[in-house]
């Protein structure tokens, strides 16, 4: 019998139990809209103000300043895209970011905004001298994710944070790879946007939300209604609000237990694979990254032939990033780090998750060796 292994956490994670229990009553017995003010109303109304506030806890902000979304897309979409709109000034980003922010800058290029795309060096990072020597009085918002999703790499945001708001530029971060999954401080690290995305932390896909921080002024995405004070139209998801801020709260309840265990695992990996007597590099920064988000480069491989003949084995991995896995051209990130083309091609990423064990790690080894030497 095959084995079922689920190494793609990067790509979206496991539902956490709680969260699917906190959810059910919205969406069976507790229905009423929460924008209602008849009584039947209220118990919804009260769960969605307590996820805002559970959910503004988790990173250090104020109930106020929490946007539900639809998830990190909308998110990034509405913070460059509302930024713009607001103040018609130029938008500064970095070439390894996800597409949800890449495509939106090139669609406002269309109504005049013009953008820079600022290069990183060959472990991911974007060096604040770097954004520093690029910033001018033209821009108006500065957006660098806080962990890449297919290399793993932590960006330095803090320090970007202060040399952004220096030029008097907003400062937008998509840490959809990072919330609840690394400790965040809004009011530390001074941002004046994140994004994030429940279904990468164990909850419900469809629902995130975004941190905007009190006196920041975007302009509205969604028009209608006055959903989300004012700013994000369409009656709210409470059954999803409810689960995302359930598995938020858990996640960071035991966020540095999981962090060990991912760690442990990771470097277990590591080590086997390192007398595996394959050719390979870990692409991302060694000592800054998201604990568990391993990519490899195996010299002389097809990422996509390995990823299928895993998948056989009952293994599931992406190649590139996840959003691109029906893409087997090199990816923006890889291309990005200047990494070789002949390991390039054969690059994977396995992320692990809180799911994951010590023999599932031995058993990823043993397939890519016994697939790779028999190439």
């Amino acid at each position: 019998m095959i084995q079922k292994i689920y190494a793609d956490n990067a790509a979206t994670t496991k539902l956490d139990e709680e969260a699917l229990e906190a959810m059910l009553p919205y969406l069976q017995m507790q229905y009423g809209n929460a924008s209602q003010p008849y009584l039947f109303a209220s118990a919804a109304r009260e769960a969605l103000n307590a996820a805002r506030k559970t959910i503004a806890d988790c990173i250090n902000a104020d109930p106020s300043e929490i946007f539900f979304t639809s998830g990190g897309s909308e998110s990034d979409n509405w913070a460059v895209k509302g930024a713009y709109f607001s103040n018609r000034k130029n938008i500064v980003t970095s070439s390894i970011e996800h597409h949800a922010i890449l495509n939106s800058v090139q669609y406002l290029e269309k109504f005049g905004c013009s953008a820079k795309y600022l290069p990183v060096n060959t472990l991911g990072v974007v060096l604040p001298q770097t954004l520093y020597n690029n910033l001018d009085d033209a821009d108006g918002i500065v957006s660098i994710m806080y962990a890449n999703n297919e290399i793993g790499t932590i960006e330095p945001i803090k320090e970007l944070a202060e040399i952004a708001h220096k030029q008097g530029c907003l400062f937008h971060t998509d840490a959809v790879q990072a919330v609840g999954h690394v400790v965040i401080d809004v009011c530390d690290l001074r941002v004046d946007m994140l994004s994030s995305s429940a279904h990468k932390f164990n909850g419900p896909k469809g629902i995130g939300f975004l941190y905007k921080k009190t006196g920041v002024e975007i302009d509205n995405y969604i028009h209608g209604g006055a959903q989300e004070h004012g700013y994000r139209a369409g009656t709210e998801n409470i059954a999803a609000i409810v689960g995302m801020a359930t598995a938020l709260k858990n996640n960071m309840k035991n966020i540095h237990v999981n962090q060990a265990t991912l760690k442990e695992l990771d470097n277990y990996l590591m080590q086997e694979l390192s007398v595996s007597g394959l050719q390979y590099i870990r692409n991302g920064n060694p000592d800054n990254r998201l604990p568990g988000n391993i990519s490899l480069s195996f010299n002389g491989a097809d990422g996509e032939t390995l990823l299928h003949r895993l998948d056989l084995k009952g293994i599931s991995v992406s190649t590139g990033a996840a959003c691109d896995s029906v893409n087997t051209q090199i990816s923006h990130v890889l291309s990005a780090i200047s990494l070789d083309r002949e390991y390039a091609e054969g690059t994977i990423r396995i992320s692990l998750g809180k799911e994951n064990t010590f023999d599932d790690v031995k058993y990823i080894v043993a397939a890519l060796t016994n697939i790779l030497k028999r190439h």
